[in-house]
């Protein structure tokens, strides 16, 4: 279910690429500098998410061993949760400040960056709800739990995400942009859903841990 998660955030982002390539040179152009400045913040969450996976799994394990509390375990998730999101939101506020400087940097063509500097509008949306879903996917993980944050993703990008971008983008007109808002939509949907969940998982980790602890040879 990890791996297929994140076959399922990538292939969303392929399939909006290949759609907004039938709308012509210039929004693809102008999707390809935003999907780079988006993929290149993502990348830090993301990182935040693997070392929240583990710190998360080693205070449970902690617990096991008696030398933690149930309390340690929780700070972990959420304190990944607030760093990548905390990141995320200053990323956002760049985004929106200076996005014709920033499509600049990728190139001096005025109608690429015209292209891109909605986008670049929209993907600031939707920075601080892409650094929650993507921490708190690690700390269900670090949790033992790898299938819930799959189905969530699966849902809000394919079943929710998709078809409202295609809505948008191709019967309201809005092109790219109408993409773009389907990935937020996506995301949205996603963080909020992810961090309910994690928040369920903490509740019932005392339970777990002490099943884990009286039967060792139960798997996840």
């Amino acid at each position: 279910p990890a791996g297929a998660s994140i076959f399922v955030e990538i292939a969303i982002f392929a399939l909006v690429t290949s759609l907004i390539a039938t709308f012509g040179r210039l929004p693809l152009a102008g999707h390809e500098v935003a999907l780079q400045c988006a993929s290149t913040t993502f990348m830090v969450p993301f990182a935040i998410s693997a070392a929240t996976s583990v710190r998360v799994g080693h205070a449970i394990g902690r617990i096991r061993a008696g030398t933690a509390t149930l309390a340690n375990a929780v700070a972990a998730g959420w304190s990944g949760i607030g760093i990548g999101a905390a990141f995320m939101l200053c990323a956002s506020v760049l985004l929106l400040t200076i996005p014709a400087r920033i499509a600049h940097l990728f190139t001096p063509d005025p109608g690429v960056i015209a292209a891109a500097v909605p986008l670049l509008l929209v993907a600031a949306g939707f920075q601080f709800f892409d650094g929650v879903q993507i921490t708190a996917t690690g700390a269900l993980r670090g949790a033992g739990n790898t299938t819930t944050p799959f189905l969530t993703q699966l849902v809000c990008y394919w079943c929710i995400g998709m078809p409202l971008g295609i809505y948008l983008g191709f019967h309201h007109k809005l092109g790219a942009v109408g993409l773009w808002l389907g990935l937020l939509i996506a995301l949205t949907c996603g963080a909020f859903a992810l961090c309910f969940f994690w928040y369920k998982t903490t509740l019932f980790l005392p339970a777990r841990i002490l099943m884990k602890t009286e039967n060792p040879q139960s798997g996840e």
